[in-house]
């Protein structure tokens, strides 16, 4: 890939070891227009805004590197027909950075699948997860780019494929719920439970206060997506919820040191269960997201539609299905052998002592 090219009617001006940038139709000829000063930057989105306003045009700058792509990608939010959560917009921001510190100084026009497919590669060689994260943040970019905006003419990630998804977080084990259940206290069991029966983030999970009660379950607006799903307040939960005291704010109020009384953070939350899981063996690989997937799955035991849970934890029909795959594996392989069983029962034969069948 080249170096930036300058617009039509743009030209550069080295003055004292420092570089301008004019707009100027018809230079040098005896019909020169208005020279006009432009920002001393071409890789910003502002230079190519100022380009477009030099020129009569306005709406969004016309970028020419990968940095300004993005930065006018991530200027373009706020108008976009179908908002990006604050929580989107923070993993796209993050996910973009590789990406900048790749090609960023780049022409936008010259990157290639072949390009983006290396790194993907590389990447994703030590962290899969982190290199399909990768992929969706730019995918998303360049089918805005591609759309009415017309800032790209080709997809450079068509034909990237993404690396095969994990098992995702594995719930935990009988052994691992009985002993939290049993053991954990204050806040720490707070977080467990409300984690077990509503399938939260923990980032909602810290959030969630009496204030989120509604006739029986529980509406928040999720962090990280914007979704609000309705999480019903199963009998377990409630009888848990009537031995903590009613007070204004979140149910997780940290209890030790310089904070306490004040809420936790998802940070927060995350070292006082490090601490704990350090404590006991039978917690080795225990994670909170694991909840989740154990509370989509009890869902899912109990009869309850992939559609129908993704109502309730606000996660998505594919995502569900994809917990609870596993389970519904082995469900089915119990009914086909208690089917197997029952049907082989009624043809056996029994024989009298004496050889006669009965």
């Amino acid at each position: 890939m080249s170096s930036v090219s300058l617009p039509r009617h743009v030209h550069r001006v080295l003055s004292r070891g420092r570089e301008y940038y004019y707009y100027q139709e018809g230079r040098g000829t005896p019909h020169a227009g208005e020279r006009i000063k432009l920002p001393n930057d071409p890789q910003t989105p502002e230079f190519w805004q100022a380009y477009r306003q030099a020129r009569g045009i306005s709406g969004l700058p016309v970028p020419n590197t990968i940095n300004a792509l993005i930065d006018t990608y991530e200027l373009a939010w706020p108008t976009l027909q179908r908002k990006l959560s604050k929580g989107t917009q923070e993993q796209y921001r993050r996910n973009l950075k590789p990406i900048r510190k790749a090609w960023g100084h780049l022409p936008a026009s010259s990157l290639r699948p072949s390009h983006v497919d290396k790194l993907i590669r590389k990447i994703g060689a030590e962290r899969p997860g982190a290199a399909n994260n990768v992929l969706d943040a730019l995918r998303a970019m360049c089918r805005w780019a591609n759309g009415p905006v017309e800032l790209l003419s080709h997809d450079p990630t068509q034909g990237v494929a993404h690396f095969a998804k994990g098992e995702g977080h594995v719930p935990w084990t009988q052994e691992q719920l009985a002993f939290a259940e049993k053991t954990f206290t204050g806040a720490l069991r707070r977080f467990y439970f409300l984690s077990r029966y509503t399938g939260q983030r923990i980032s909602d999970v810290v959030r969630l206060g009496p204030n989120d009660e509604d006739g029986g379950g529980f509406s928040l607006r999720q962090k990280k997506t914007g979704a609000r799903p309705w999480c019903p307040i199963f009998p377990e939960l409630e009888a848990e919820i009537a031995t903590w005291e009613r007070r204004p704010g979140p149910y997780l109020i940290q209890e030790e040191g310089k904070s306490a009384g004040k809420p936790f953070s998802e940070n927060q939350m995350w070292k006082v269960f490090d601490r704990e899981r350090a404590k006991h063996p039978v917690l080795a690989g225990a994670k909170p997201h694991g909840l989740r997937a154990n509370a989509v799955i009890r869902l899912r035991a109990a009869g309850y539609t992939a559609l129908q849970i993704s109502d309730m934890v606000g996660m998505s029909v594919e995502m569900v299905e994809h917990y609870c795959r596993h389970a519904d594996r082995k469900a089915s392989g119990q009914a086909i052998l208690k089917e197997y069983r029952e049907r082989n029962e009624t043809q056996i034969v029994k024989h009298w002592k004496n050889g006669k069948q009965e």
